[in-house]
């Protein structure tokens, strides 16, 4: 594997949501890909371990390092586990690309309180448990990045209020986790995806006509893919970003800039 130059050869990263369905790339598995081409040792997290170990076996055989790790990163116990069995495996924790997501549809009045309480736990829960028991390990070692994955539709909500909603509250906990923790030497970002094509979209079956209006919904006119987060992802946890902290980097091919029909 020829290893690109980021500053961050060596490192330890947790990846959570880092499998993906069949051979498929999404966000994920693309950072973990990514990741482990920059020299970092890359510990999947995913609630599937199969689908983990798939995204393991990709690393292993471009030569890189990785291990796979199954867990509910709702769960505070099953949190902690993840961040000691990649200390036990890798002496600690560097960085922390914290992935795992879900979405829902409908406005406050469609909404139910179970399905709510789902998204905030899966979308908000999961960042602050990993980050919580992540940072100290982080912190001891002399510092660290984590990115936090939000979405556009924090930005431009549209007929999925939970989900905003949720994906806003990712945005203000990088916010106060890169202020909290910056004497610790700990960065903290988040990137926002827009309607990048990935195995988690296909798998629930879209139309080609519903395709080619996301892409056609991009200034740029092309559709975007797990790589693409995965690109920024990396870029955020590398040391090209060290004077960068609690920001939101947008990547939507220019979705968001792009004023609505009326």
């Amino acid at each position: 594997m020829a290893k690109k130059d980021d500053g961050i050869a060596g490192k330890v990263a947790i990846v959570t949501g880092g499998g993906a369905k069949e051979d498929g790339v999404g966000n994920g598995r693309a950072a973990c890909i990514l990741l482990a081409r920059s020299g970092v040792k890359v510990v999947v997290v995913d609630l599937d371990e199969a689908l983990a170990e798939q995204t393991v076996q990709m690393i292993r055989d471009e030569g890189g390092e990785a291990m796979a790790y199954a867990a509910d990163v709702t769960v505070e116990a099953a949190c902690k586990a993840a961040v000691d069995a990649a200390t036990d495996a890798y002496g600690g924790v560097d960085l922390l690309d914290n992935n795992v997501g879900i979405g829902s549809k409908g406005s406050v009045v469609d909404e139910d309180l179970e399905q709510w309480d789902r998204v905030m736990r899966v979308n908000v829960q999961s960042v602050f448990l990993m980050s919580k028991y992540a940072i100290p390990s982080m912190s001891a070692r002399g510092g660290g990045a984590i990115v936090n994955v939000s979405s556009i539709s924090a930005l431009r909500p549209k007929g999925l209020t939970a989900y905003s909603t949720s994906k806003g509250a990712v945005i203000a906990l990088s916010r106060a986790m890169a202020v909290d923790h910056a004497g610790e030497g700990v960065r903290v970002n988040c990137i926002a995806p827009g309607p990048v094509y990935t195995p988690m979209v296909y798998s629930r079956g879209m139309s080609t006509e519903m395709r080619g209006k996301r892409q056609a919904a991009s200034p740029l006119g092309i559709e975007g893919s797990g790589w693409d987060v995965g690109n920024a992802v990396t870029f955020l946890l590398s040391e090209k970003a060290r004077y960068i902290t609690g920001q939101t980097l947008v990547v939507d091919g220019g979705v968001t800039i792009r004023a609505a029909e009326r």
